[in-house]
């Protein structure tokens, strides 16, 4: 990772040591924080858990996730593709992701591709690359958005369920070690609201954080637990999912 003293953090923070979505809206909008928040929180979890060796951060924008995973990995490569609208200093290599890698086989313990899939037009040669540089026993951390709006137009290509995520890891042969939903009808119902009421003069922003505020501390009361993970089987807002080669 090139310029690493430079390096700030952008659409994610820590506050009480706890990962969250930025609150600086030159960062993340104030309609995107509800989900940012709900992803974070599965990567603080997660990343600590099967981050290890040399990294890859496929799609890396600002590279995000730094932070939660500068003292896991031994080696950090970061990677973008020359479509990306987040462009910066950190990147090692700018590459298409739907061209094959300019990288050796098993060349990487650990993958990272947070929200980019559904940006790739040829998901399947992106898969099979991903396998190829992976080192046995290698693991690929990533999550997809599901019921979300058109986002980096014209480059976003797909939705992907649970099945077609299962189907990529068995096509490739990587073992599944954790397959997640996330959201469910309040959240997705909570952004839709805000990324609406954001829109409307002078009382949007305010109406907008007090709908996704609203939300969170519903989804983290009982009931609002069992609604979202019983709503988010068929509706959910996005994905996380862990496989291992």
């Amino acid at each position: 990772m090139k310029n690493i003293d430079q390096w700030i953090p952008t659409k994610y923070e820590f506050r009480n040591n706890k990962l969250r979505g930025s609150r600086n809206h030159k960062f993340l909008t104030i309609s995107s924080r509800l989900m940012a928040d709900i992803t974070a929180s599965f990567y603080q979890e997660y990343l600590r858990k099967y981050v290890t060796g040399k990294l890859i951060d496929l799609g890396c924008g600002t590279v995000p996730f730094y932070e939660l995973y500068k003292d896991l990995a031994s080696e950090i490569t970061c990677v973008d593709w020359p479509n990306s609208t987040h462009k910066n200093k950190y990147l090692d290599l700018e590459c298409d992701l739907n061209q094959p890698f300019p990288f050796p086989d098993a060349r990487f313990d650990t993958i990272i591709i947070s929200e980019v899939l559904e940006h790739i037009a040829n998901p399947e040669l992106t898969w099979s690359e991903m396998k190829r540089i992976l080192t046995p026993g290698g693991r690929i951390i990533l999550s997809v958005p599901f019921f979300y709006k058109i986002h980096e137009a014209p480059h976003d290509y797909f939705r992907y369920t649970e099945f077609a995520l299962k189907n990529f890891a068995v096509k490739n042969n990587l073992k599944v070690l954790e397959l997640k939903n996330f959201g469910g009808l309040p959240v997705i119902f909570a952004d839709i609201i805000a990324k609406n009421l954001i829109k409307i003069p002078f009382i949007g922003k305010g109406c907008c954080n007090l709908v996704q505020r609203l939300c969170w501390f519903f989804i983290n009361t009982s009931w609002g637990k069992r609604k979202s993970s019983n709503s988010g089987i068929t509706y959910p807002l996005g994905y996380f999912m862990v496989v291992e080669k």
